[in-house]
């Protein structure tokens, strides 16, 4: 039976080559240390919130927030990528948060009562950490007039860039991975300020994995980005390696939140 791969959270058009050779060259050394039912390609045919959920899963990737609430029990942890991106620090991400480029905003408070847009309430980067650094400037559990929910980081970045939301916070490695082949899609905005970090969005394979299936898997990602062969590829995504990550250090997401909580804001708004 073969099983399903999926690396769809930094999937744009322009960097579809590159996860593919990546995977090629993690799939290779799966099969070489005798894993059965390795499939030759990526699965780009399903929503993630199947793939992750499918028995057969081998290897994804999935946002820090669900694998604490949604996906608790369903997929453990692999290893956590390392980025060289701005705003990357060892095996951690944060968001920067942008504003228009002709805006006069200068920091975040100034933006009380504005627009904001969110790729999903779903989403750490988008919303979470966004939440938490808003929680010391809330009142009465409220700071922008209007939340819109865009349904990714791009395009997020495309209502910000055209005054149609105030603001947004984009997860460093997209705004990375944009700046360095899309530049054109940052160009309009203006970074304004950064939130806290968390453990970067983890590769993952189901919950009942072994352990031994987990260092086989995480071996085979560390050594497929450390392949001079699999370079340019690498390069491209921006990735330099990969650290051995358990569930318990993804627990400071939750942390995050509850803070928000606390302090009376409990839904980004």
């Amino acid at each position: 039976m073969s099983r399903i791969a999926s690396i769809a959270m930094y999937d744009m058009p322009w960097v579809r080559r590159a996860n593919d050779a990546l995977w090629a060259g993690v799939a290779a050394r799966l099969r070489a240390a005798g894993m059965a039912g390795v499939p030759e390609t990526l699965d780009r045919s399903r929503p993630l919130a199947e793939i992750w959920r499918d028995p057969a899963l081998l290897l994804a990737q999935t946002c820090g927030y669900p694998l604490m609430t949604a996906l608790e029990g369903v997929v453990r942890p692999v290893a956590a990528p390392v980025y060289r991106w701005p705003g990357c620090e060892g095996a951690t991400h944060r968001s920067v948060i942008v504003v228009a480029e002709a805006s006069s905003v200068r920091a975040l408070a100034d933006l009380r009562g504005g627009r904001a847009a969110v790729n999903g309430f779903d989403s750490n980067s988008g919303m979470n950490l966004f939440r938490q650094a808003l929680t010391p400037l809330e009142k009465d559990g409220r700071f922008f007039r209007e939340v819109t929910v865009t349904g990714s980081h791009l395009a997020s970045l495309d209502r910000v860039a055209k005054g149609e939301a105030d603001v947004a916070a984009i997860d460093c490695v997209t705004f990375g991975l944009a700046a360095r082949h899309r530049p054109e899609l940052v160009a309009g905005v203006r970074v304004i300020g950064e939130t806290a970090t968390s453990p970067s969005l983890p590769f993952v394979t189901r919950a009942g994995a072994s352990d031994e299936e987990i260092a086989v898997l995480r071996e085979a990602l560390s050594e497929a980005i450390a392949d001079p062969a699999l370079g340019e590829a690498v390069a491209a995504l921006g990735l330099t390696s990969v650290e051995p990550v358990r569930l318990e250090d993804y627990r400071v997401v939750l942390g995050y939140e509850q803070e928000a909580v606390e302090a009376g804001y409990p839904v980004l708004r």
